[in-house]
């Protein structure tokens, strides 16, 4: 019988050399990016082949609540989760050896369910691999450090630092304020080495307690798996110097949102040259036709890459995030930015998706539109050449509006999967009505009395 430790990643194996492995995790991303699945003893994961949980775990909204869809069978029929051992890696943060194994999720008949957000993605990957294309993405991940919250009805507070003082904003490229939470970012660091993965750089964003990491180019389904432990592996750090680390779209009042963009490019899968570039380094009509792709799409996938109300506080003219769909050479005003480079890296960077949307969604939607693009070889608007952040919104603005217009967008929707869709505007739904029926402190405040 193989041993399965011969299959795992150079750093895992590294991990747990010479020491007695105690828990093995068995985990998938449920529609929000939460972590789901069960601990295993390690001599028990060594003998099972994969494990079950009900597919309705899909179905659940932030809230915990359970969306109801038409024609659903009521026995929640079981899935079946395997190890994808390429992606083990280690838990550093807990008391015992503990390995994290993300799980592929397919059905009794063994076929790939198609509401699982990394099935999403890998499906998206596939229709790119049908084209003779390999997509390439490097996301990036802002996020904020804050102050404990315990009580939601507080407004949430900017760390303290090493000075005593809560984090100042307004301090963007800042090493004094990266400094500032020094334990943090070095845990960070360790437990990425210890997990195998590489941070192509830290720095201080413009909010108070923001931070943005870059993680290298690659595969879509690695990168988005690395985003996924990150995001818990950040959390993890946070809490052991007394700090929340939190990746919600507009965290804090009058501070800049938190945003997760990403840089797209394709490379053809024979030859492994970018499409984006002819052979005399222009730009090729693919790299328009991308473009195109995320302009007429991209308003329909925003219900996917900015899934919650607190998503649309940060598309605010004229505040870091854009609200168009622009694209200019060099330009951050814009929502399709063509960053720097030699035609061998020219690449196109979505700047609209939230750091609140799952990691596997949000990167498939955004392929998802240039691949349309790429189908349909439209030519983009004009490049745009002056400031556009206050340039009139082109996306959404509330959550209820990004859900009709992914709904009306059938292309989009076939493209990502229908089943994935139904079940998706069904718990977004849910979530939607929930918010709605909360009364804010503003409405207390404001209407109250005066009205």
């Amino acid at each position: 019988m193989t041993d399965y430790r011969d299959q795992l990643p150079e750093a895992a194996r590294a991990y747990i050399e010479g020491r007695r492995l105690d828990e093995v995790e068995c985990i998938v991303g449920d529609l929000a990016g939460v972590a789901r699945g069960k601990a295993a003893p390690a001599s028990k994961f060594a003998r099972q082949s994969h494990f079950y949980l009900p597919n309705s775990i899909f179905q659940q909204t932030i809230t915990g609540e359970w969306a109801d869809l038409e024609d659903q069978p009521f026995t929640e029929p079981d899935m079946v989760l395997t190890p994808d051992y390429s992606t083990a890696t280690a838990a550093p943060w807990t008391a015992d050896i503990t390995l994290q194994v993300i799980h592929d999720i397919n059905d009794q008949q063994g076929n790939p369910v198609p509401v699982a957000p990394r099935n999403v993605l890998k499906r998206i990957v596939a229709l790119y691999e049908e084209m003779g294309l390999t997509p390439v993405v490097a996301p990036e991940m802002e996020f904020y450090l804050v102050a404990p919250n315990v009580d939601p009805g507080h407004e949430i507070q900017p760390p303290m630092g090493r000075t005593g003082r809560r984090a100042a904003a307004r301090q963007a490229y800042s090493m004094a304020a990266i400094d500032d939470f020094g334990a943090v970012i070095d845990d960070i660091y360790d437990f990425a080495e210890a997990q195998g993965f590489e941070i192509d750089g830290i720095l201080q964003e413009g909010g108070a307690g923001q931070i943005e990491i870059n993680l290298r180019h690659g595969d879509p389904v690695l990168l988005a798996d690395e985003i996924f432990y990150f995001k818990r592996m950040i959390r993890e750090a946070a809490f052991r110097h007394d700090s929340y680390a939190t990746f919600m779209a507009k965290p804090i009042q009058d501070e800049p949102g938190s945003a997760m963009h990403i840089h797209h490019s394709v490379v053809e899968r024979a030859t492994g040259r970018n499409i984006f570039s002819n052979e005399d380094g222009s730009e090729s009509a693919a790299f328009g036709h991308f473009i195109s792709g995320l302009q007429r799409y991209m308003p329909a996938a925003i219900a996917v890459i900015a899934p919650y109300v607190n998503s649309y506080r940060r598309y605010v003219p004229d505040y870091s995030a854009p609200i168009n769909l622009e694209w200019g050479r060099d330009n951050r005003t814009t929502g399709l930015r063509v960053p720097v480079s030699g035609p061998e890296a020219r690449r196109i960077e979505n700047r609209l998706p939230g750091m609140d949307c799952n990691p596997y969604l949000g990167i498939a939607a955004s392929l998802a539109c240039g691949l349309l693009g790429l189908r349909e070889k439209q030519e983009p608007r004009a490049e745009a050449k002056s400031e556009a952040y206050t340039a009139e919104a082109e996306v959404p603005t509330t959550l209820g509006e990004a859900l009709e217009l992914f709904d009306a967008e059938a292309a989009l929707k076939e493209v990502l999967g229908d089943a994935f869709a139904e079940v998706y505007l069904a718990v977004k739904r849910l979530e939607y009505k929930g918010f709605m029926q909360v009364i804010s402190p503003w409405e207390r405040e404001h209407l109250l009395l005066n009205v």
